[in-house]
């Protein structure tokens, strides 16, 4: 129904390669982040159900509460900590549900892939459920950051092959393990959008900043934050 009578009249949706997600056990799967349409978009993108936290406020609007509750989002009371949350999701994985996670944890621009979070590394990790990378293709467009209405546009979300903490972390260390498999989903993310039209660059990191010999801040994004998909701004 979303995918008819909202994606049908916002300029279309389609999916590539959505047979690339498992048909059973738990998944985890990882978008670029561009929009607060990216949960809804991915969800009718695919035939698995997937789940989704959101801040429970969202619930309390008459329409766009029902969007995402008919989609799988489950509400998360504000306040709530870190490490509730990643429980949350640690419990659907257990009980073999796809889950959405943002390796981001915030939303971008469409140009450039920010640095990754520890916390989907951490979940898969701790679940050994496999990883679906996902390009996300003119969600910002159609809903837009700070705008009140965007444009028409065909949407496309583009599943990667899955895989595992397990297949690439083969370093020395944890922090090894862990800078190599975020990595390796920033990197898979941006082939896929630029293998379909959308030319997506990767944004300097923290140790690149040191080295250029940068002063401005770095705050480190909490492990909560990939699964706390629809903050409000």
């Amino acid at each position: 129904m979303v995918k008819t009578l909202y994606f049908g009249t916002h300029g279309g949706i389609r999916s590539v390669d959505e047979n690339n997600i498992p048909g059973t056990g738990p998944v985890l799967i990882a978008p670029l982040h561009l929009s607060h349409l990216d949960p809804p978009a991915v969800a009718c993108g695919m035939r698995r159900r997937l789940r989704f936290m959101a801040k429970e406020e969202l619930f309390r609007h008459p329409i766009f509460g029902g969007l995402i509750a008919s989609l799988g989002a489950f509400p998360v009371k504000r306040g709530e900590t870190d490490t509730e949350a990643i429980r949350k999701a640690i419990s659907l994985l257990e009980e073999g549900e796809v889950v959405l996670v943002f390796p981001e944890g915030t939303r971008g621009d469409g140009e450039t892939i920010q640095e990754m979070s520890r916390g989907v590394a951490m979940l898969a990790k701790r679940t050994k459920a496999p990883v679906v990378p996902v390009g996300v293709i003119g969600t910002n467009i159609v809903m837009p950051k700070g705008k009140p209405r965007g444009d028409k546009y065909l949407v496309t979300l583009v599943y990667g092959k899955p895989f595992t903490y397990e297949e690439i972390a083969t370093a020395g260390t944890e922090r090894q393990n862990r800078d190599r498999f975020t990595a390796e989903i920033q990197r898979r993310i941006v082939e896929l959008c630029n293998a379909n039209g959308s030319p997506l660059r990767i944004a300097p990191t923290q140790s690149d900043s040191e080295e250029s010999g940068s002063r401005e801040p770095h705050t480190e994004r909490s492990p909560s934050e990939p699964v706390d998909t629809q903050s409000q701004h």
